[in-house]
């Protein structure tokens, strides 16, 4: 299962980002692999508009399973993402990358 979610940063104890278009990195972990990665995103920040989709283009390439966020995507990407059939969970704004990965494993962040 390779799991995305959105951060202010690039490790484990990163908090998670509450937005997804903005989103200032995705961090992404592959449990098969037991490995984190990350992609920049700090780019979209000058962007008018578009963010979300953009946002969602990138993630599409780094193909993940699941996305955790903090507050549910915007109306365009939301479409997006669930037409992918990228399962999605909120609810893990005020956390840390690892504490969102524990709560979803506890089956304690919201689905979309």
């Amino acid at each position: 299962m390779r799991i995305a979610f959105t951060a202010k940063g690039t490790s484990w104890d990163s908090p998670i980002d509450p937005r997804f278009g903005r989103t200032e990195y995705l961090v992404m972990f592959d449990e098969e692999k037991n490995e984190l990665s990350n992609f920049d995103n700090r780019a979209i920040a000058n962007e008018q508009h578009g963010a979300g989709p953009y946002t969602a283009q990138k993630l599409f390439e780094l193909n993940p399973d699941i996305l955790i966020t903090g507050n549910t995507p915007g109306g365009n990407a939301l479409t997006v993402l669930t037409k992918a059939n990228i399962k999605i969970y909120t609810g893990a704004g005020e956390m840390t990358v690892k504490d969102a990965y524990n709560s979803y494993k506890n089956d304690a962040l919201a689905k979309i």
